[in-house]
């Protein structure tokens, strides 16, 4: 297996080029209407497959990579704050880009648009399936053909997710440095939060949500011999207002073969606790108890930036709820002053496998 020059620094991944990625706990949205960003709930816990490789099935171990834990419906957002320079992401959901909905590539494409342009996109909360909107990822289990892999291509085999990470030629990034000297004074704007998900335990049913356990020490529980593990991958649930933005540099100023590249295991959390003997983070709050506290939700827009159309393939992803059955949990909508605008490694190698 290669090393690929992926690191994990706490629960950031990062990749060549300075691509810094992190995976964010939050409130999965209502399968109808359009919302605004649902708040970060702390980040979801990393770890390296190959640091358990007595313990994960074979196809992990030869696929690579690292795993998190996540609950059945859970949703999560992909932030990237801390990349620093421009650089070029894919994000794949089971194989299939959820920028352009194609199947994975290992070069970039703009016709369609098959990647994400950071540092200009801080975020991304789902699949690029309307006009100004994403539907949320959300997590189900292999097997139903409820993943967006399932719909897409009729068949699930990868689940997970999948980055892949591209630099800008030197002479591009020669210059977009030499600009960025001349330009000193830049434009701040607020950080959509994420942290530790403190506000919700007063809020939340039942009373405090229990703090996450420490970490266990890579050889900590009895080793088990591996077995084939319960496979989950990203569906879609409700839809909210982010624009994908496009490209706006030449094609040809993107290095033409990626710069790193990893595997991202999705684990149920009994899995979770077998693997690693860690608990799994505290289930997903109630959402409705989030809101009625006041906390605040997001909407971000970049007068600059021209949306990513939609592509067919992806528009037509069906929400998980048409498999799971309707979603119980009591919603409130957040009131209008609780909606806030924005703007206008360390650690040993993750390795990289046969995917």
């Amino acid at each position: 297996m290669a090393d690929t020059g992926v690191r994990i620094d706490g629960n950031t991944l990062r990749l060549p080029g300075g691509v810094a990625v992190r995976f964010i706990r939050t409130l999965r949205l209502p399968e109808t209407g359009t919302h605004p960003l649902p708040p970060g709930l702390g980040e979801f816990p990393v770890r390296r497959v190959s640091d358990y490789a007595d313990r994960v099935p074979g196809e992990w171990r030869a696929r690579g990579g690292v795993m998190l834990p996540v609950y059945l419906r859970e949703a999560m957002w992909l932030s990237f704050a801390g990349t620093k320079e421009p650089a070029a992401l894919q994000v794949g959901v089971g194989k299939v880009c959820a920028v352009s909905g194609k199947p994975w590539r290992d070069r970039l494409s703009r016709d369609p648009q098959n990647y994400l342009v950071l540092p200009r996109q801080p975020w991304l909360d789902g699949i690029n399936s309307g006009k100004g909107t994403v539907r949320q990822f959300v997590a189900v289990p292999l097997g139903l053909g409820a993943t967006v892999e399932g719909q897409v291509t009729g068949e699930e085999v990868w689940g997970g997710v999948q980055l892949q990470s591209f630099a800008l030629t030197d002479e591009a990034l020669g210059e977009w440095r030499r600009v960025e000297r001349e330009q000193k004074a830049r434009a701040s704007g607020k950080i959509r939060g994420y942290g530790p998900p403190l506000p919700m335990a007063a809020a939340a049913p039942g009373g405090p949500l229990p703090p996450p356990s420490a970490p266990a020490a890579p050889g900590g529980p009895a080793a088990a011999p591996p077995r084939r593990a319960a496979a989950m991958g990203l569906g879609v649930g409700g839809s909210m207002r982010q624009e994908v933005y496009e490209d706006d540099r030449p094609l040809t100023d993107w290095a033409g073969t990626p710069s790193g590249r990893v595997f991202v295991h999705l684990v149920t959390p009994p899995e979770w606790r077998r693997i690693t003997g860690e608990a799994p983070p505290p289930s997903p709050v109630d959402r409705a108890a989030y809101t009625s506290a006041g906390l605040p939700w997001f909407d971000y827009y970049d007068e600059d930036a021209e949306d990513l159309a939609p592509t067919e393939a992806l528009e037509g992803v069906k929400p998980v709820g048409d498999w799971l059955g309707d979603d119980l949990d009591p919603w409130q909508e957040p009131h209008p002053g609780q909606v806030t605008p924005l703007k206008d490694a360390p650690g040993k190698p993750v390795e990289d496998g046969e995917w």
